[in-house]
């Protein structure tokens, strides 16, 4: 029996900032006995610790912890909690205290539970997890762990690279999370049946055979005298060469979260969220979350409806989020705009939709989804300044489509508009940079145009972009930080000169410091797991946040932890690589062909050449190869469905 910690932590909590967030306690959390499987045919219980790691305002709405969280618990013989990073308030407390990390539904310690599954959706989450395992009283290294500790599992889009984290975890899963935390827990519970012959080793082998789950033990690396990986080879029998990507198929039939978490405590997004549908097949070629989750696999509308209504009467929440990387592309966005506009209309109940592309935007739909709510800015990504970046990047809008979508909505009573642009990508001149002053500008004089009003707004979002494995960029150097502030420098000024417009546009972005880090650990191999330990015992932690993230301290630990390997920093960033270099993912199959991405990699340099080159979304067009479909056994799934949505009875 897990003993619960919070007596020991419930004295403290007038001392740290937030001490709701480690109450637990949320409307729709889950309680369950610590031997709920006892009567069940296995007679055994398995137990899993979920952790975003990230603080509780930003890890509780995460709807991927939420959904493994419904999904394990709706099982009778598993348990499943949850756990964030805790504030360096509380960690003094817990350190001068001896409190272990706990969960927050039960105060359980992490290390109590058979697997500790953190999800991670950027690399930047790193230092917290090592954190967290030195809070447990996990050993940080796999290799030191006893058959006491937890196997400790990452997934998330940053586990489709986990060699720079691979001495800290046991296993690392790819893909979607539905199906495949049901099949480990099978597997756990099977072990823990037979009296869990040979330990955590024989635990992990029975994972790893399955070939549906990475454990980096089972794999030697092997580097040659330039620095370059040789081979990545398994070291034992049975072990297979390359670990897959999970596909959950039929969305319609795992209708999650279903029970959402109502949060305590003020968080990042206070809405409940429906995932309309999961994968994007436009092709942008700087876009990892596009390229890792194909194939397109929608929800039917009556699905979505049953979930929105669902979601309000079981949380209460007032503003319903359309989810997907790209949720105007849905074949039937318009049905379900309208009919859940129908549904809701004079309620409070109000709908959104996060992010739109210029080409699949219309006013229409807009409409729909401001018809019961606040008519707040629009988003739109049009990625690149320039024409000719557009093209490199596969990211095919038009300065007269972008003109024209705003013209129209600020037409319609829209009176600020955001644009999202990246600099730094392959291929890029200052001058395509400050294309996107112009563009700006444009946009302000369409807006007073079409208005006759000088109020209109224009916010220009810069980010910095920084390449990803499994993409087309994944062989591209990266832009110094040096250069990425001059250039960020020059468009500022060259909008601010303007007095026509200086005041109508905002201006927003991050230098390029934490980028070139976020670069280190997305494109590093098991060299940086180095560094990511020195960083944490100097202190670092909540790395995504600006006001605890010190570059200064990543480049110390890199240079010490790098000393005598021959690489450092800028061979991981800055350096562009080739064809035949063995990539530290290559073992890790997201089902994308390599010699497809490298001829997109080559396709982006022609079209940055002049070339006139377009890969279409292979929804609507013949199929270009990419190999995922084949390989992974699936298929895209989308309507129309030809389904409406009905009015709610009234009750």
């Amino acid at each position: 029996m897990s003993a619960s910690v919070f007596h020991r932590l419930e004295t403290h909590l007038a001392s740290v900032q937030k001490p709701i967030q480690y109450v637990g306690g949320e409307l729709n959390s889950t309680l369950k006995d610590w031997d709920c499987g006892a009567g069940t045919d296995a007679g055994q219980t398995v137990r899993w610790a979920l952790m975003y790691p990230d603080a509780y305002e930003v890890g509780l709405p995460n709807q991927g912890v939420q959904i493994l969280y419904e999904v394990l618990n709706e099982r009778d013989w598993i348990l499943a909690e949850r756990t964030y990073a805790v504030w360096p308030d509380m960690e003094a407390v817990m350190r001068e205290h001896d409190i272990p990390q706990f969960t927050v539904d039960q105060h359980r310690p992490i290390r109590d539970f058979d697997v500790f599954g953190l999800s991670f959706s950027t690399e930047l989450g790193y230092t917290n997890m090592l954190n967290a395992l030195d809070l447990a009283g996990i050993p940080l290294h796999a290799a030191d762990r006893t058959d006491d500790d937890p196997i400790v599992l990452a997934g998330g889009h940053a586990a489709f690279n986990p060699e720079p984290i691979a001495d800290f975890i046991d296993a690392a899963v790819l893909g979607d999370g539905e199906e495949v935390v049901l099949a480990i827990s099978e597997v756990v519970r099977e072990w823990k049946a037979e009296g869990e012959p040979s330990g955590r080793d024989e635990l992990l082998r029975r994972l790893a055979v399955s070939g549906g789950v990475y454990v980096p033990k089972f794999y030697d690396v092997a580097y040659a005298a330039d620095g370059t990986i040789e081979a990545v080879v398994p070291n034992r029998p049975g072990i297979p060469f390359r670990v897959s990507k999970h596909t959950l198929m039929d969305l319609d039939a795992w209708p999650y979260p279903a029970k959402p978490l109502v949060p305590l405590a003020e968080t990042v997004h206070e809405r409940f969220s429906v995932e309309i549908f999961r994968g994007c097949t436009r092709g942008c070629r700087f876009c990892q979350a596009g390229m890792i989750t194909r194939p397109v696999r929608e929800r039917s509308i009556k699905t979505i409806g049953d979930m929105v209504e669902n979601g309000i009467r079981k949380s209460g929440f007032e503003e319903v989020g359309l989810l997907s990387l790209s949720s105007a592309d849905h074949t039937e966005i318009g049905e379900v705009a309208k009919g859940l506009a129908d549904r809701y209309e004079g309620s409070n109940v109000s709908l959104s939709l996060p992010s739109t592309r210029v080409d699949a935007f219309n006013i229409t739909l807009a409409n729909e989804f401001s018809r019961n709510g606040r008519r707040s800015g629009l988003t739109f990504a049009p990625e690149g300044g320039s024409e000719r970046m557009r093209k490199v990047i596969n990211k095919m809008v038009s300065e007269e489509d972008l003109i024209r979508t705003v013209a129209t909505a600020y037409s319609h009573g829209w009176r600020q508009v955001k644009l999202y642009f990246m600099v730094g990508l392959p291929t890029e001149t200052d001058e395509d940079v400050l294309q996107v002053a112009d563009l700006a500008k444009k946009v302000i004089a369409k807006g007073r145009e079409v208005t006759g009003h000088n109020d209109i707004r224009c916010t220009v979002s810069i980010g910095g972009f920084v390449p990803k494995p499994h993409t087309p960029f994944q062989w591209a150097a990266q832009l110094d930080h040096d250069t990425t502030d001059l250039r960020l420098k020059k468009l500022r000024d060259t909008v601010r000169e303007d007095k026509r417009f200086g005041r109508a546009i905002g201006f927003r972005y991050h230098d390029g410091k934490p980028g070139i880090v976020e670069g280190l650990l997305s494109r590093g191999d098991r060299r940086v797991g180095g560094v990511i330990e020195q960083v944490w015992r100097d202190g670092g932690r909540f790395d995504g946040w600006s006001e605890h993230f010190s570059y200064d301290r990543w480049m110390g630990a890199a240079a010490s932890a790098l000393d005598g390997t021959g690489v450092d920093v800028d061979w991981y960033t800055t350096r562009q690589r080739d064809y035949d270099e063995v990539l530290p993912w290559d073992h890790l199959d997201s089902g994308l062909d390599k010699d497809w991405l490298w001829g997109d990699w080559e396709d982006a340099l022609a079209a940055a050449d002049g070339a006139d080159i377009e890969i279409e979304d292979c929804r609507w067009t013949p199929c270009y190869d990419c190999g995922v479909c084949p390989e992974m056994g699936t298929e895209i799934q989308i309507g129309p469905t030809g389904q409406t949505l009905l009015p709610l009875a009234v009750i």
